[in-house]
């Protein structure tokens, strides 16, 4: 049964390298749609453009160009290269004649590699069900209401802390198994590391966020309710801007993908 996020993400195919989707404006942040969420629908394009559930995305960056409004776009995605296991993906998000997003992806055949190893550990914190819902979750934007957030890392949002680390388990508010498109909304979908350093509320829009898929998914035991962990810190904010780097972790501990974006602070 398609979900909401199903609904939101939906495309229809015009032809080759042409779709169209709507932007759902309970998506929206201060100036425009989650940046996550609109990744998600350039991700379900070029899934439809490779037509093969055994290639899955391994690296997508997408920059933001300008915030889009409520309703229909228009995606071109085109197939840049295709080898024996590596595919290479263009997407140009646009509304009329204005660019909104664009993005390259890389997407991979099973690869079996000589050297394995993973030195990081998922952070050990209190499961889901023995933590409450975000307090002040109304304060947040609208697309926030879409998720289920359990608050486990980090200073509260705007409290002034030392610190830019935050975390905790994230899921949607309907039941939906996690796949390649759920991880692109999530790693975009928490609340942003530097909110603890903060007094008070500030837009924060994103210019560019790659994410890294080191799990293929959705995972062989995944069940259709499951959290995932997300950990995302910031270490520099200077001359208008910040970086933050995230993991997400499925809740049996498999690293599913990794994040970095550059983003304004106003």
């Amino acid at each position: 049964m398609a979900t909401r996020f199903d609904d939101d993400t939906a495309v229809t195919r015009l032809d080759a390298e042409t779709f169209t989707a709507e932007i759902e404006p309970s998506w929206w942040v201060a100036f425009g749609p989650n940046g996550g969420y609109l990744a998600a629908i350039i991700l379900r394009t070029m899934h439809l453009a490779l037509a093969d559930e055994a290639w899955q995305p391994s690296s997508l960056t997408v920059h933001y160009t300008a915030a889009p409004a409520a309703g229909a776009c228009q995606v071109i995605t085109r197939i840049e290269r295709k080898g024996r296991t590596l595919a290479t993906l263009s997407s140009r998000l646009t509304q009329g004649e204005r660019l909104c997003a664009l993005a390259l992806a890389a997407f991979s055949l099973p690869r079996e590699s000589g050297l394995i190893f993973a030195d990081s550990a998922m952070p050990a914190v209190p499961p889901p069900d023995q933590l409450p819902l975000i307090a002040g979750i109304e304060t947040f934007p609208s697309f926030t209401s879409r998720y289920d957030y359990r608050w486990a890392i980090g200073d509260p949002p705007f409290s002034g802390s030392a610190h830019a680390r935050v975390g905790g388990w994230i899921r949607l508010a309907e039941p939906r198994p996690i796949d390649s498109l759920l991880v692109a909304a999530f790693l975009d979908g928490w609340v942003p590391a530097v909110f603890p350093r903060l007094s008070g509320p500030e837009a924060v829009p994103t210019i560019d966020l790659t994410i890294h898929f080191r799990a293929r998914l959705p995972l062989p035991d995944a069940g259709a309710h499951d959290f995932a962990l997300g950990v995302f810190n910031s270490r520099l904010a200077a001359g208008g801007f910040f970086e933050e780097d995230g993991e997400l972790w499925s809740a049996n501990g498999i690293l599913l993908a990794q994040s970095r974006q550059l983003a304004i602070l106003r």
